[in-house]
């Protein structure tokens, strides 16, 4: 990490701003072969901004800032400068090509995150809620994740580990003393605090579901045979025109999906293909994407015609429910205006008018307080797909030091089970890592960060 490396921070495009970073032992004397301010920024304390125009061949550039940070008192622990410039593309790439021709290199995804790491600034959760921050489709998940940043939980786990560790060591203690029969700690106590520690990491595999709503959204799909009105509803929904509501049967042959923000909550809404028999090689596609969307669904929306009949739509839902029993399927009844219907909303089953926007707002309120409650798992962390798998290994480990214990077992055996539940623990946190683990985190962020 000798070379300094140089990226735009901000949203590519057309701005009213625009900051571009660089990072490693030459930043500040890079932007300075180009910098005309009062001072020199190689003369400048840390933590200071300084106003001035980037020079080429005399020549102005753009009006600038220059935040300059000295090691080990930055986000990565290297000397490192973020210059806020004027947002126009042009200029933008005119500034790093500029820097670049001094001696900076264009930095691959996630490698200031990435030097933060490697210099001890950050451990890899705080690493990954840096990504959970930026990507967050709700305000508890970006709650969560800076919390995360903050680096409590971590604690929690590096402890867990330790506990774990001094079981370990002495069980190998033992070993050393097994002619004269001395219990340096007793199998009870063990077991306990094992089987503590097993609920714990289940505990937490469990918000995986919840984090991933935080995370990504609450996913919802509507499905229903042709001409129920699942495109009205879905514009209904949005309160705007988004889909094409046609009488004709069949009218959407794709997916459509748009967000709404339902107290501080993404919420995707995806309107489907209606479901039927038909020769229409593109409608029978349309049909088929149906069921890939149904499969990521935190709730599925069975909207039926009731002025055909309430009960027209029973077979599609029971057939839906054994299909994706994870999710909350509900039934919405639409066109009560033409069925003259004033049936009761109930569970998960509800009477609207899409068309004319009965009962929109009640619908509205049950999917709020659906994805709210589908959050409740998440107190403390985000957990993602690799914490997932690492915390079942340890559960599994552990599990096995239990019967080793309960079995019999010499302490060699039990032992071997609880270091590797420790070691997986370790690469959770970072505290054991492989570069193959880091570039595959890295490589899911975005270049500048």
């Amino acid at each position: 990490m000798t070379d300094t490396i140089i990226a735009l921070a901000t949203p590519p495009g057309i701005s009213g701003l625009s900051v571009i970073r660089l990072s490693g032992s030459e930043s500040i004397s890079i932007v300075d072969s180009s910098f005309l301010g009062k001072k020199k920024l190689t003369d400048v304390a840390s933590h200071t901004i300084h106003y001035g125009n980037l020079i080429n061949h005399e020549e102005i550039i753009d009006t600038v800032t220059a935040s300059v940070f000295r090691e080990p008192h930055s986000y990565t622990g290297e000397n490192s400068v973020e210059i806020s410039c004027h947002g126009s593309p042009i200029v933008i790439q005119e500034i790093i090509s500029l820097l670049i021709r001094h001696g900076a290199r264009s930095a691959q995804p996630g490698e200031f995150t990435k030097r933060a790491f490697l210099n001890g600034k950050l451990n890899l959760m705080q690493v990954e809620s840096v990504a959970d921050i930026i990507h967050s489709n709700s305000i508890k998940g970006a709650l969560t994740a800076a919390r995360q940043l903050a680096g409590n939980f971590i604690q929690r786990l590096s402890e867990l580990r330790q506990k774990l560790l001094d079981i370990a060591s002495l069980l190998e203690l033992e070993l050393d003393f097994a002619d004269e029969d001395i219990d340096l700690i007793e199998r009870d106590r063990i077991i306990k605090q094992v089987e503590e520690s097993i609920a714990y990491c289940k505990d937490l595999s469990a918000s995986y579901k919840s984090s991933e709503i935080l995370r990504s959204g609450y996913f919802i799909g509507i499905a229903g045979y042709p001409n129920s009105g699942k495109s009205t509803l879905f514009n209904a929904l949005l309160q705007k025109t988004r889909a094409i509501v046609s009488h004709i049967p069949g009218t959407t042959r794709d997916y459509i999906e748009e967000t709404l923000y339902l107290d501080g909550m993404s919420v995707k809404i995806i309107d489907t293909a209606g479901i039927r028999e038909t020769d229409d090689v593109i409608e029978i596609e349309g049909i088929r994407l149906v069921e890939s969307v149904l499969g990521q669904s935190n709730m599925i929306i069975i909207l039926n015609d009731i002025s055909i009949s309430q009960d027209n739509s029973d077979n599609l839902k029971n057939q839906i429910s054994l299909k994706y029993p994870e999710s909350e399927v509900v039934i919405v009844h639409n066109k009560i205006d033409s069925a003259n219907c004033e049936s009761q909303n109930t569970d998960n089953i509800f009477f609207i008018s899409a068309k004319k926007a009965m009962g929109i707002d009640e619908l509205k309120l049950f999917i709020t307080e659906k994805a709210k409650l589908s959050t409740e798992r998440v107190k403390d962390i985000l957990i993602n797909q690799r914490h997932v798998t690492l915390l079942n290994q340890v559960v599994e480990e552990l599990n096995s030091a239990v019967f080793a214990i309960n079995s019999g077992l010499d302490n060699t055996a039990v032992s071997i089970d609880i270091r590797r539940a420790t070691k997986a623990l370790g690469e959770i946190t970072g505290e054991i890592w492989s570069e193959d683990v880091l570039n595959n985190i890295f490589s899911r962020f975005c270049i500048g960060k």
